[in-house]
């Protein structure tokens, strides 16, 4: 069996060095998109936690939110971006609920009107 070549990523991360330190609106942006990330990716973390304290399989839960087993695997182990339909569906099967926390405060006010709360469907 051949053994993996490692690949030699120096220019990019010297690159990305530079454009970081030099270019502050993509530095924000680059941050933003970091956090995002990160989030998402803790949410999965928790979720996967929670599959595995309920002795699921992942075939399991894909049956029990109407979903192919393999689009349940991939929402798990992929860098994907999961729908909020399907997190929220993972999240109530296993017994938890998605909700939304108010970050500390930042001292920087959000741009645009609230939305008007959703009706609840019947």
């Amino acid at each position: 069996m051949a053994s993996k070549a490692k690949l030699d990523t120096t220019y990019h991360d010297r690159r990305l060095a530079r454009r970081l330190e030099e270019d502050p609106a993509f530095r924000a942006e680059f941050e933003r998109q970091r956090r995002e990330v990160a989030q998402i990716d803790a949410v999965v973390r928790q979720l996967d936690e929670l599959r595995g304290e309920a002795g699921m399989s992942k075939a399991e839960l894909a049956r029990a939110i109407g979903k192919e087993p393999s689009s349940i695997r991939r929402f798990f182990t992929a860098d994907v971006n999961p729908e909020l339909k399907t997190v929220a569906a993972v999240a109530d099967v296993l017994g938890a609920r998605v909700e939304v926390v108010a970050a500390k405060a930042s001292g920087t006010k959000r741009a645009g009107k609230k939305r008007a709360p959703r009706a609840a469907a019947a």
